[in-house]
């Protein structure tokens, strides 16, 4: 008997046309021994349970959960790692397209490196299925981990929907602790600390953008004037310098408490390995500095030593740029989503 797999699938008032394309490309698997746990976030389109439903009696290997109460994206991972009990898990959205072979080749890999934790390439497509990006790793700039890195402790190494998982990792999880923002930085840090991650190069899946993505493939530009949008910056008249200034601030203090701050509080609530503890201690001291820098800040060792890594460079570079010389971020800030 091949290895068992569980996928795990949150859905939230998902539209047919993909939910029935991802749920279809999961069981198309060339790996067939899977159970596909889809919990549904209490969808306030009740044509999500039908089709769920459907598929729950065509296939024995789909099993539905409704939820009573709305949990939100993370908390609905952790139930559904709860009721996972296989020896390998994969995570998986609910309007992506994953590749035939997607299960098969992280369960070799996973298997011939003995590691906790694999990830793989995707493309990026819109919500036609047109393709915007055919290498997902190198647009995102996303971390290139065989083994261990300290970079899996700043950064969030590998999307939830690219990853596997081994039972180790799931048991280590959960129940999910105080400060969980993201289930795959957790499971990633957690691979982390046990027997290390490696990554397939190849794009395993079709991962779609769309305006509803709850963690979505945008660039930074687009984050940029989506923030702008929701604050109502461009409301605010262009000679109050700096009130102006103080909102690109309020802006940039979101995005390193969320993107990196939140990310460490969560890993410093699982973390075993003195070392990284130590690690996690002068990351937290080195961004309390870094949110009070108001114009310049020269101490860019310590950012070497806290977030450099494989494959990013040009990551690097715009971070630099909003931890260190936050007056050259707010020229960036300025040009992008312009009043009309």
């Amino acid at each position: 008997m091949k290895d068992l797999v569980d996928i795990l699938v949150t859905t939230y008032n998902t539209e047919e046309i993909y939910l029935r394309k991802q749920i279809d490309s999961i069981l198309r698997q060339t790996h067939k021994n899977i159970n596909v746990y889809i919990s549904d976030d209490k969808s306030t389109n009740k044509d999500v349970e039908k089709i769920l439903r459907e598929y729950e009696e065509q296939d024995e290997r789909v099993k539905i959960f409704i939820q009573p109460i709305n949990l939100g994206y993370t908390k609905n991972f952790e139930f559904l790692l709860k009721k996972s009990k296989a020896e390998y898990i994969m995570f998986c959205d609910h309007d992506d397209v994953w590749h035939k072979d997607k299960v098969e080749k992280s369960l070799k890999m996973i298997k011939e490196k003995d590691v906790d934790m694999v990830y793989c390439n995707c493309r990026q497509i819109d919500e036609k299925g047109i393709v915007l990006e055919d290498d997902y790793f190198k647009y995102k700039n996303v971390p290139l981990v065989n083994g261990k890195s300290k970079v899996a402790i700043s950064r969030c190494v590998g999307i939830g929907c690219s990853q596997m998982i081994t039972k180790s990792v799931r048991d280590q999880m959960i129940p999910f602790r105080k400060f969980v923002i993201a289930h795959d930085w957790l499971a990633a840090f957690v691979a982390n600390e046990g027997k290390g991650m490696c990554y397939i190069k190849e794009p395993l899946f079709d991962y779609r953008l769309h305006n509803s993505n709850v963690f979505g493939g945008r660039s930074l530009s687009q984050n940029i004037a989506k923030w702008k949008e929701e604050h109502k910056y461009n409301d605010i008249d262009k000679d109050y310098k700096d009130e102006l200034y103080n909102m690109y601030l309020k802006y940039r203090k979101e995005v390193i408490t969320n993107a990196y701050c939140d990310g460490i509080k969560m890993c410093k609530k699982y973390v075993k390995n003195d070392e990284n503890k130590l690690f996690i201690e002068e990351a937290e001291k080195y961004y309390k500095e870094i949110l009070e820098t108001r114009k310049v800040n020269w101490n860019l060792k310590q950012y070497f030593k806290i977030l450099a890594g494989k494959n990013q460079f040009k990551k690097m570079i715009r971070e630099i740029v909003l931890f260190h010389f936050p007056v050259l971020g707010y020229i960036k800030f300025c040009r992008e989503g312009k009043r009309k």
